[in-house]
């Protein structure tokens, strides 16, 4: 253990002297390494995903409705990303907010990958296990996030936007990975040997935690520089402070600075969706297979980083109220092209289905990632200090509430239509109006305050909080 530690230090040291450098205009630093890997690990995990359909499908022998259920349930993790970050905002683990948890998760996730791999045997131990897993994941996203916001607190929009370019890019790294070998690894080896491949790479996460810069807490306390969120460990310290953060997060989300931006990330990201429609209609309809269906998630992996290569180069110093307008605008008449597929009009151009669905899904993911870096920019810069880690996860939370809204209402659009598992008659109209109705949150667009005063808008909700709690101490 003493050797794997200097080994740490050892490297951590060497990437200090690396520090003049830069990665995509982001300085080099051995924080920046710790944050690039535990985003690449979200995404090589992706290596899962297919041996777990088939896990649940035929080692199990889950029904859909049961499968269905047992991936809704292993999501939860995702929605409630808030508790996590006031736990690691608010409650130092053996003297560290981040650094030990990002330890802990790679730890549960390594364990519980693991257990799939050699335990499990029933489908309580499967959902037990896949819980787990996802768990590890959404914590130490929510950890690494903060450490995200903490450093694009008070920076320009490039570099803000360099450093989300960052971060999403190892992800979609990751992910290409992963759906590269995914399927092979599957048919050749069996679901047991990926899950305990699988089992290997959270550890990774635990391992550049001591990568990670961080003070202890006791050491802040002693030196008297920390704020109100630091932990008093005798009698009830860890209940008032538990207090005191969701205060604290109450506060600064009633903010209009704050409220209203947020207000409109849900609006955009509330919209419909025709994806499971549009899912049934290629398998069902046009006969696409599993293994063509993997080569699709290679292509939209790899057009996901190209996406995040674009905003980077391109796009990061546009002002957030002009790319949210334009991609939206792109976005719809781009996902009007879904038309040519339902009607086979891309038949009649001589272009097959497999290489226009090909095509479609590359440009769609590339637009799609491009549009969202925003979102991760926006929420980033609107993080006072204090409470990084809790709203930021807050924010990324109404965000996934709204697009599970906004799958919920395409459901009903679905339904309403007539589409169903071997009826397309009206999938053409549901493409329309799902596509359509992304045009709906632009008249909202006046929610978000101009580039130029999002600093001052922070600073106004930071004072505001402030003066309550001066208020209340008074």
């Amino acid at each position: 253990m003493s050797s794997l530690g200097s080994e740490i230090r050892r490297w951590s040291s060497l990437v200090k002297t690396k520090a003049s450098q830069h990665i995509l205009g982001v300085e080099f630093s051995p924080d920046i390494v710790a944050i690039t890997m535990v985003y690449f690990v979200q995404g090589i995990l992706g290596l899962s995903r297919l041996a777990v359909s088939f896990f649940l499908k035929d080692d199990l022998h889950l029904d859909p409705a049961e499968t269905a259920i047992l991936s809704g349930f292993s999501a939860f993790p995702w929605l409630v990303k808030p508790l996590y970050g006031f736990i690691s905002d608010g409650l130092p683990l053996f003297g560290y907010r981040r650094r030990s948890y990002l330890v802990l998760c790679g730890l549960l996730g390594a364990v519980s990958w693991g257990s799939l791999s050699a335990l499990v045997t029933d489908k309580y131990g499967a959902v037990a296990m896949i819980f787990l897993s996802s768990l590890s994941v959404a914590f130490s996203d929510v950890v690494v996030d903060s450490m995200v916001v903490e450093r694009a607190r008070g920076e320009s929009q490039d570099t803000s936007g360099s450093l989300q370019s960052l971060c999403w890019g190892s992800s979609a790294a990751g992910g290409i990975i992963s759906a590269y070998f995914s399927g092979y690894f599957v048919q050749t080896y069996g679901v047991r040997f990926v899950f305990g491949v699988t089992s290997l790479l959270p550890l990774i996460t635990s391992a550049v935690a001591g990568l990670v810069q961080e003070e202890p807490a006791w050491n802040i306390q002693a030196s008297g520089t920390a704020d109100d969120l630091r932990v008093d460990f005798r009698s009830d310290g860890v209940f008032q402070s538990a207090k005191k953060q969701s205060l604290r997060l109450w506060r600064t989300v009633r903010e209009p600075t704050i409220f209203l931006p947020t207000l409109f990330i849900f609006l955009w990201q509330a919209t419909p969706s025709s994806d499971t429609a549009m899912f049934y209609f290629t398998t069902n309809k046009l006969g696409f297979g599993p293994e063509f269906l993997g080569r699709v998630r290679l292509i939209t992996a790899m057009a996901s980083l190209a996406g995040v290569g674009v905003y980077n180069s391109l796009l990061k110093h546009v002002p957030l109220r002009r790319m949210f307008f334009w991609t939206t605008l792109l976005g719809v008449g781009l996902g009007c092209t879904q038309l040519m597929l339902v009607n086979g009009w891309n038949r009649s151009l001589g272009i097959s289905d497999e290489w226009f669905s090909m095509g479609d899904s590359l440009v769609l993911t590339v637009l799609g990632q491009v549009s969202f870096m925003p979102v991760l920019v926006l929420a980033a810069k609107l993080c006072p200090p204090g409470v990084e880690a809790t709203l930021f996860a807050t924010l990324m939370s109404i965000s996934n509430g709204a697009g599970v809204l906004g799958g919920l209402m395409g459901a009903g659009l679905t339904q309403l239509l007539g589409v169903s598992s071997h009826n397309f008659d009206n999938l053409a109209v549901l493409v329309l109006v799902t596509n359509l109705s992304s045009l709906l949150p632009l008249p909202f667009l006046g929610l978000l305050p101009p580039e130029s005063q999002l600093p001052d808008a922070v600073d106004r909700a930071e004072k505001a909080l402030n003066d309550m709690e001066e208020a209340k101490r008074e």
